[in-house]
């Protein structure tokens, strides 16, 4: 399991960000023994098979424990409730996207110069959270935690990084947030399912966003 990321720099602090970022989970859980984590695979494994076949809507505690043929309690004691459940099942989704921005391939990936590596991850990062809107959506419990979860803390200063390397301009820390709000689960569901836009709409109000901050393709 990754480290944690330490607490998010303030914005003197983010003009200097490094580019030394690390993979972290959605939830952070801690390292599990090696039982502990057959057990939460198990669990996860009946959650998702629920998750297809009802909706996150109609996942409790109770299915999930019934589905893994276990008690209710063993469930509470790993999830400790249905927010924490649904953040679990998002983790090995969001490592894949981490993974892609972090160590993947260009041009979201090293190896591709910042305004395209910045240009690439907005898109990216929309057709996820639509790909997975309803478990995004149902694990928000507290809207101000969305703020302080590691993986949007490891965006959040991502952007800021490239950002810098790309010489944007703007107070980077704002631009970031700005950038990601564009891209957030519930917006992007709006404007896809209810105002009927189309998804490389959205991908071209990020670049537009992106280059009026200075980072032109």
């Amino acid at each position: 399991m990754a480290a944690s990321l330490p607490p998010l720099p303030g914005p003197t602090a983010l003009r200097e960000v490094r580019p030394d970022l690390a993979l972290v989970t959605v939830g952070q859980p801690a390292q599990l023994r090696a039982d502990a984590a057959r057990n939460r695979a198990l669990l996860l494994d009946a959650a998702s098979r629920l998750l297809a076949h009802c909706g996150a809507a109609n996942l409790t505690m109770e299915s999930v424990a019934a589905a893994a043929g276990v008690g209710k309690g063993t469930v509470f004691r790993r999830f400790k409730d249905r927010a924490g459940l649904l953040i679990a099942l998002l983790d090995h989704r969001e490592s894949l996207l981490q993974a892609a921005f972090l160590s993947g391939p260009p041009p979201m990936g090293p190896g591709a110069p910042a305004a395209e590596r910045l240009h690439a991850f907005g898109p990216a990062v929309m057709r996820h959270e639509l790909d997975h809107h309803e478990l995004i959506l149902a694990s928000r419990t507290d809207p101000l935690r969305a703020y302080a979860v590691p993986a949007y803390r490891l965006r959040l200063s991502h952007i800021a990084m490239l950002l810098r390397e790309a010489r944007a301009e703007g107070e980077r820390e704002l631009v970031a947030h700005t950038l990601l709000g564009s891209v957030d689960a519930t917006l992007v569901h709006h404007l896809t399912c209810d105002r009927g836009m189309r998804i490389e709409q959205l991908e071209q109000g990020w670049h537009d966003l992106v280059t009026r901050h200075g980072v032109a393709r």
